[in-house]
Formats: C-alpha cells, structure tokens, sequence
C-alpha cells in the first residue's frame, strides 16, 4: 500500500505529512532537537506564538537555511494566532510578532490556534483572572476572524492558512467562507475522532494530527492535578504486539496507523534516536487486521488529553469545541 508523503496545497506547495511538534521544550532543548530532526530529513516544522518558543526554533531553521533561498522552500513552516489574537483588530500584530521572531520572510501556513479567546492584554498570551482562571473574552466572531485571518495571504508574506481544534459544525462554518488548508486537531489511537475526520474529508480539508503519541507530557502533568489515569500508548498490548509482528517501534506503528487513516502527523520528541524513527515510517504497511485492531482502541471523548481543562473558565466560551 503506497500512501503520498504530501499534501497537495494551493499553487503547487507540498506539506510534508510526517512533520515536527514543538511544544513543551525549552529553547536550547528545541534547538538542538531541531537541529537533529532537519538531519533525519524532517522539513515541515510546527510551533506556535503560545508555545513561546517561536525565537528558538527560528534560529535553529535559520542555522541550517543559512540563506540558501533553495534551502528556504524546502521547509514547512507552520505557527498559530493564539488564543489572545482571536479578534480581527488584533491578528495582523500577533501574525508580525511570530514572523519576526521566527526570522523568516514568510510563514508557510498560519492557524487558528483555537476557536475561544482570551482577553488582549499586552505581553501577556495567557493571561489570567486573580482566581486562577483565564480571562476569556467570549465576544468571539469566528467567521470575521476568519476572513481577517484569510486576508494575510495579499501581502505574500504567508502562503497558507487554516484551522485548528474545530469541531465539525465550525469547520463547516468556516468552509462556508473559504476552505482552509487543513483542520490542526488531536489525533491518537485512544482519541481517532472518525466523525471530524469523515466531515474534514468530505469539506476536501486534510487533518493534521498533534499529539499523534499521546502527548505524555501533557498527561502526566494533567495526572497529576487531577488523579486521572492517562494510558501511555507506547505500552498499549495491542500497539506492542503490532510493532512485534513488523519489527518496528510502537511509535512507528501509532504514526503509520494515522497515515494510513489518510492524515498528517506532527510527532514531538527531543531524543535524536525516536527522531530519525518516527520520520522513518513510509516501508512498512499495516494489514487490514492490524488497522482494525488499533481502530478498536478509540475511546471517543474520554481518550482526549488536550480538552484545555488547564485553561479555567474557557469551557463557557461560546465557540469552546468540545463536548461538555
């Protein structure tokens, strides 16, 4: 089963379907896992202006650019509008602050980083109430937002825009407008979403899965708040037992399993070794029996990690995209 390495964007770009997550690194940690992940072949790069770390995988791609223009098309560079952005007045600020950090003349492709916003408050991307919840400004116009966000594009300084942690009924909306370049969304073997990725693909918008692993940072420090039990996927018997039977790793089976669903995958990992592995995912095939096996390890909702519980006072917000 031969599956593309691509995605077909606008105007003949390619969006690498296996690329390289970001968040949760500190800088000279980022920078030298990216300087290994553009050795093993990796050329599509996410961050985001939340993630703070726009200056520090900037200069590591500069690094290697070295002002190369040839070197420069080769990347795939994507960063978010955060949450604090989500108003039409405030997008073309946040969107210059992450290409100047970042260093680059253009960004490849800028999201929606979530569908809720916080309050504008300057130099401040989260900023909170005194009771520890955030300011959450619930007078959100996703579909001006939208438009505004679309608009980037005249000035050239970025070639693609979409969306990310929409659920189906908002992504309908803002396909209504105009179709994104892809749906950015929590993606795993416990949390497979079937009903958004059916709708995305019908909508003719590529899924672009964060988390593809599991995100066991983010579940151990959510574990640990709240007492709740999060499985690391690496160890699932049924994922082991795969990675077995084709002497792979378990993450290479979880990776393949995502694109073979027909998604992207921004796998993050900052030990040399798991990079090279998780990009070398494309000369192996998962049979129709191991598919099934790892479909039957959705847990719908409940296997969600990333339900943005940690940002208080959100889950009232109009737009917030997942069920209560």
């Amino acid at each position: 089963m031969s599956i593309p390495e691509y995605f077909e964007l606008e105007g003949g770009d390619r969006m690498p379907r296996i690329g390289f997550g970001t968040w949760q690194a500190s800088d000279e940690v980022l920078e030298k896992a990216v300087e290994a992940a553009l050795e093993a072949g990796y050329r599509h790069f996410d961050t985001a202006r939340a993630y703070e770390n726009e200056p520090a995988l900037g200069r590591a791609l500069n690094r290697w650019i070295a002002g190369d223009a040839a070197r420069r098309k080769q990347l795939f560079v994507t960063t978010k509008l955060p949450p604090g952005g989500n108003r039409p007045e405030s997008v073309q600020e946040y969107f210059d602050a992450s290409l100047r950090d970042l260093n680059l003349e253009y960004i490849d492709l800028y999201l929606i980083h979530t569908p809720f916003a916080f309050q504008h408050v300057p130099g401040d991307l989260h900023p909170k109430n005194p009771d520890g919840s955030m300011k959450v400004d619930h007078s959100t116009n996703l579909l001006e937002l939208w438009k505004t966000v679309l608009k980037l594009k005249e000035s050239g300084r970025v070639r693609h825009v979409g969306v990310s942690n929409l659920n189906a009924e908002q992504l309908s909306r803002v396909c209504s407008v105009a179709r994104p370049a892809c749906l950015q969304v929590e993606v795993h073997a416990l949390c497979q979403q079937p009903a958004l990725a059916a709708a995305a693909r019908e909508l003719g918008v590529p899924i672009v899965a964060y988390s593809p692993l599991g995100s066991k940072a983010l579940a151990d420090s959510l574990s640990a708040k709240t007492g709740r039990e999060y499985p690391d996927l690496l160890q699932l018997p049924a994922v082991v037992r795969i990675a077995q039977a084709h002497g792979r790793t378990p993450a290479q089976v979880l990776l393949r399993h995502t694109l073979q669903r027909g998604l992207a995958a921004i796998p993050k990992s900052t030990n040399p070794t798991r990079i090279k592995q998780n990009i070398s995912v494309w000369d192996f095939v998962l049979s129709e029996s191991d598919m099934r096996e790892l479909a039957a390890l959705d847990r719908g909702e409940n296997g969600r990690i990333c339900d943005f519980s940690f940002f208080g006072g959100v889950q009232d917000h109009p737009e917030f995209p997942f069920k209560k």
